[in-house]
């Protein structure tokens, strides 16, 4: 195996392991749905800042990776290059998701006053949190097939360099006799 695609898996699993984890934390942590709205509007907006500067820069360089893998893996053999594919193609879908349903969203609450909340700021929570939980579950998949293309590339390269063999380079049973 090359130790760039050694070095682009695991920068890969850092940080698609950092991603899923971090969005994970919203659904594993549902008190925080639960809080009043001014609060929890505040503690919203915060995490827009947050997540704001952080994500895109580690999902630009986790995609960049995964695109490194994806191609260093077809010569893995077909399983590993369909899942290390599939984990480009879902975390793609994530900003994807991201991009055209969590963010308009949260432009919205960024606007609003915590103290003075629209009377139907409870139904923009509860879509994105719907959304969320869709991102989330896309992100934990990635990062379980990168996990798994792991997993299964192990040992020495699956397929030969050369290509595979030709008719006449066979060696038929009677051959060896």
């Amino acid at each position: 195996m090359s130790l760039v695609l050694v070095a682009s898996r695991t920068v890969a699993l850092l940080l698609v392991g950092l991603y899923a984890g971090g969005v994970l934390f919203v659904v594993i942590a549902p008190s925080v749905a639960r809080l009043p709205g001014p609060a929890y509007v505040r503690y919203w907006q915060a995490l827009n800042v947050d997540y704001g500067r952080a994500m895109p820069p580690l999902l630009l360089a986790g995609i960049v990776a995964m695109i490194v893998v994806s191609v260093l893996s077809w010569r893995r053999g077909w399983l590993v290059f369909g899942v290390s594919s599939a984990a480009l193609i879902l975390v793609i879908l994530t900003v994807v998701l991201t991009l055209t349903g969590l963010e308009p969203l949260n432009r919205i609450a960024d606007a609003w006053d915590p103290d003075q909340l629209p009377a139907d700021w409870q139904e923009s929570r509860r879509r994105w949190l719907h959304l969320h939980l869709i991102r989330t579950a896309l992100a934990l998949a990635a990062f379980a097939c990168l996990i798994t293309a792991q997993a299964l590339d192990r040992g020495p390269n699956p397929l030969p360099e050369a290509g595979p063999a030709r008719v006449d380079q066979a060696v038929s049973p009677a051959a060896g006799s």
